[in-house]
């Protein structure tokens, strides 16, 4: 029974050393890196939906830049997210910036897939008038 408890042990004090240097407020890197790919996720989002309604308008160029700009910065904000993700040894709250990494997975795949949309859409859009568009 003591080679169980001397396993124990170095985990629980590792746990605890971890726990108390990280409070709910400490800006680590992991979570500056976590928060900024999040945003940048959100922003894909955001640039994604405003080409998708201009595709749908049929507005300037459909849309065609945005819906890039927004596939771009959704695929990085994936990429990011699914890397910190990958890295991360603890839960939430550890100052990993599991939470964050989580929220750019899901905002960067919903900017995506606006992004793919938008453009596919831009492109029906966008056909010289003497081919067919379908």
């Amino acid at each position: 029974m003591s080679v169980r408890y001397a396993v124990a042990a170095p985990a629980a004090v590792h746990a605890s050393a971890q726990a108390a240097g990280v409070d709910a407020y400490t800006l680590t890197a992991a979570r500056f890196w976590a928060t900024s790919v999040a945003l940048l996720g959100l922003a894909g989002l955001v640039i994604g939906k405003m080409a998708l309604t201009r595709s749908a308008r049929r507005i300037g160029d459909g849309g065609r830049r945005q819906a890039i700009v927004a596939l771009v910065a959704g695929l990085i904000a994936v990429v990011g997210g699914a890397l910190n993700l990958a890295v991360a040894d603890g839960g939430p709250g550890t100052g990993n910036g599991v939470v964050g990494g989580a929220l750019a997975l899901v905002l960067g795949l919903i900017a995506t897939v606006l992004g793919r949309l938008a453009l596919a859409r831009s492109r029906r859009t966008t056909a010289p008038a003497d081919q067919p568009t379908g």
